[in-house]
């Protein structure tokens, strides 16, 4: 019996040594429990809660209502979607009194000091349960002010969703605010059920929804954008034409200024008045067509009305996507200068912002017939999932940077097994977060916090941004997308010539204010050094290639242990000093992020012969701590410390490289360790079903070994641990290939070799 499961679970109980159905159970288990989900689109107003630069919602209602009087009460109200009973801590800024209700408890009522302190902030720890949870703000007027800031702590990494609540804005995104009232409505009555409808209660709730008649009464461009002479609209919409034969299709309405028709790209009507009736036949296939107005605006007034029918019958449009939260079949683009031509492949697509004019850095997106309405596209992760609409949740199409690991794992395991489904599946994940790389950009415009690529775009540390961005270029080799190069620049600039350093040029974090504020990590190896191979590569930057290896030098002046030739986790400057603990998975990035930089050196680099003494110093420290069942402990040189995977794995990877590339000093000790390591791993770490088990959960650091040893635990299919079990698993294959072919060639000095003499 492991620690995990029973032997008999394991999947070297299953499969035995046969290393290759490993990697594709290994493989095929993420694909399948992650599959392409793309973003969620919700519908999202404008004119309701933003969220500020640090991803807190601003519920500042005294700016919302500056007419307020002292002693009135305002609400506010969201829902968030658990799959599971999740931990989340949460900031809570007052501006006048609050009480913060989860699931109809009051979770905090704030004191004076909350509520006149300049900038005081409250972390909650707040325990989500299973289905929907209802935050429910109540805030009081007083001369300290009105309402409160709320979100997340670290809201770029712990994304929180808020839905509104209510039926009739069921799927809509966030927080839904009241009016003004006199008198605390809730004082001691119940909480308004938030899947009921919003006219339950005597409150109006905001933001509004829907547009008063006499807007209704306006031609659909006039409604949205106003009278503007000289700009034209875009609508899109979808057929789907389900007879099981060809059919001629009749469109036809009115046209409130020059009208243009497209299904399919095919221009099938063009008028040129105003006020024009109008009317199309076009024979359509059984399917789904595209249907594209441009509508330019005249001299008071533009948009169209247009209905479909086959034989008589009226054909239902819908919009072209899900978008959760609307009922309106058509999306809108707009107000565009006439002068901008789009191509049609342009227009049928929402991963693209549009150029206002041919002169301006205005960008439209698609909107909705709703005030202020836009649709918006989330990453919903597993805390945030909706069960009305994407059900299992999935890593996929985030930019995260463990995940960063685990799309190098796929990669190298797609090339190893010759599985192009497990290259595409990463190539696309990556896709999905650079093709909406600009548009994410404007989406922190708008409303002041991204909803996707959160860390790409609030891009301080390098977490951010190394990781990931190494994966990006690592898929670079399968499709040389070219969206994938600005991007890099971009990780390049930041890394090079902003990135916080010490006086000698070494990266750190200044993190100031917070608990990591003036500190040197270990794990900042691999979130910098494999990128900036990677671009080196590709660029042949020799700069970026030459601080990869500077940077090896730096830390190791600062964190190596030189009594047990390992790594201390964290340098802290405030007190100049190392913690001295060796944590695994700190050590793991380093060895691991070592060898992508030896793989790539130069022969004649000024820095090699250092690079490869220092590899063969930490080789030899980290041998001599392995454990008897071929796996590392959470604190390297604690052996009451838990057998952790994430560690191994990364020793296992980095040992088998350093024999196959001729590294290594003593070639057949460090053969045996990664052998007995990977061994170790398909009994204790992963099961017949290729979970994998025994990774330590995301780390602070500490000057004690008891935080590493007792606060971190183990989490099953951590994506600090995936990845890189993947590509241990493809370095040990690849290893024993090599091991034949030298066996072919010089069996008995191989032979010699093994024994470690």
């Amino acid at each position: 019996m492991t620690t995990y499961f029973h032997d008999i679970e394991s999947i070297s109980a299953r499969l035995g040594n046969d290393d290759r159905a490993t990697l594709q159970v290994l493989a095929d288990r993420y694909m399948g429990a992650n599959p392409p989900i793309p973003f969620a689109f919700r519908t999202f107003y404008r004119s309701g809660i933003l969220q500020n630069e640090h991803g807190l919602f601003d519920l500042n209602l005294g700016n919302r209502f500056p007419e307020a009087r002292p002693g009135q009460y305002a609400y506010a109200y969201g829902l968030v979607w658990s799959d599971g009973e999740r931990n989340l801590d949460v900031l809570l800024q007052c501006l006048g009194p609050i009480h913060l209700y989860l699931n109809d408890e009051l979770a905090y009522r704030s004191n004076v000091i909350d509520e006149i302190k300049p900038d005081a902030s409250v972390k909650l720890n707040f325990n989500f349960v299973k289905g929907w949870n209802r935050l429910f703000i109540k805030a009081k007027h007083t001369a300290a002010g009105f309402g409160c800031l709320f979100g997340s702590d670290e809201a770029k990494v712990r994304i929180l969703n808020v839905l509104a609540p209510f039926a009739e804005r069921q799927g809509q995104a966030g927080w839904v605010y009241s009016l003004p009232v006199d008198g605390d409505l809730f004082e001691n009555a119940q909480l308004p059920d938030a899947l009921a409808s919003e006219q339950q209660d005597a409150i109006s709730w905001l933001p509004q929804t829907e547009w008063s008649a006499s807007e209704l009464a306006l031609p659909i461009g006039e409604r949205l954008f106003g009278v503007q002479p000289g700009k034209q609209l875009y609508g899109w919409t979808k057929l789907n034409q389900t007879s099981y034969r060809s059919e001629l299709c009749v469109f036809e309405g009115s046209s409130a200024g020059p009208l243009t028709l497209w299904v399919n790209g095919l221009q099938v009507l063009e008028v040129t008045g105003e006020g024009d009736i109008f009317r199309a036949e076009v024979m359509l296939q059984p399917g789904k067509h595209d249907l594209v107005i441009r509508s330019r605006s005249g001299n008071q007034a533009w948009g169209w009305t247009m209905s479909a029918s086959i034989a008589g019958e009226t054909m239902p449009l819908a919009a072209p996507l899900r978008v959760h939260g609307s009922d309106k079949s058509w999306l809108y683009l707009g107000p565009l200068d006439n002068k901008v031509e789009l191509r049609y492949t342009d227009l049928v697509r929402t991963d693209q912002l549009y150029a206002t004019s041919l002169d301006a850095d205005d960008m439209a997106y698609w909107r909705l017939d709703q005030p202020e309405a836009w649709i918006r596209p989330y990453y919903e992760n597993a805390m945030l999932s909706n069960k009305w609409t994407v059900g299992n949740v999935t890593n996929y199409a985030r930019w995260d940077y463990p995940l960063g690991v685990t799309i190098y794992g796929l990669l190298q395991a797609g090339r190893l097994l010759e599985r192009p489904d497990l290259i595409r599946y990463a190539r696309d994940h990556v896709q999905s977060c650079t093709r909406m790389f600009n548009y994410s950009l404007w989406d922190r415009e708008q409303y002041g916090f991204p909803a996707i690529n959160q860390q790409l775009v609030m891009m301080k540390m390098l977490d951010n941004c190394g990781s990931f961005g190494s994966a990006m270029l690592e898929a670079y080799q399968e499709e040389q997308d070219p969206g994938f190069l600005l991007i890099a620049e971009r990780i390049a600039d930041f890394i090079l010539h902003r990135l916080e350093r010490k006086e000698d040029g070494a990266f750190y974090r200044i993190c100031q204010g917070e608990y990591a504020e003036n500190t040197m990590w270990a794990d900042d190896l691999y979130m910098s050094t494999p990128f900036l191979c990677r671009y080196a590569g590709i660029t042949g930057s020799h700069a970026a290639l030459d601080e990869a290896a500077k940077q090896f030098l730096l830390f190791r002046k600062y964190l190596f242990m030189p009594e047990q030739r390992i790594m201390s986790h964290v340098y802290d400057f405030k007190y100049q000093m190392a913690t001295g603990i060796p944590w695994g998975r700190g050590n793991g990035w380093t060895l691991f992020s070592l060898t992508e930089v030896l793989e790539v050196l130069p022969s004649d680099h000024p820095d090699r012969p250092a690079l490869l003494d220092f590899f063969n110093e930490l080789c030899s420290g980290y041998v001599e701590l392995q454990a008897e069942s071929g796996l590392w402990h959470q604190v390297l040189n604690d052996p009451d410390a838990y057998e952790e995977a994430s560690c191994t794995a990364m020793f296992t990877y980095s040992f088998a490289r350093g024999v196959r590339f001729g590294w290594l000093k003593q070639p057949g000790r460090y053969l045996a360790s990664a052998l007995l390591a990977w061994h170790g791993l398909t009994r204790k770490a992963i099961d017949g079903q290729g979970n994998v088990h025994g990774v330590c959960s995301g780390s602070r650091y500490a000057f004690t070994p008891d935080y590493y040893k007792k606060d971190l635990l183990t989490v099953t299919n951590d994506n600090h641990g995936v990845g890189i079990m993947m590509l241990a698993g493809a370095e040990v294959m690849k290893l024993k290939n090599w091991l034949g072919q030298q066996e072919q060639a010089v069996p008995r000095s191989v032979s010699a070799d093994r024994t470690g003499h």
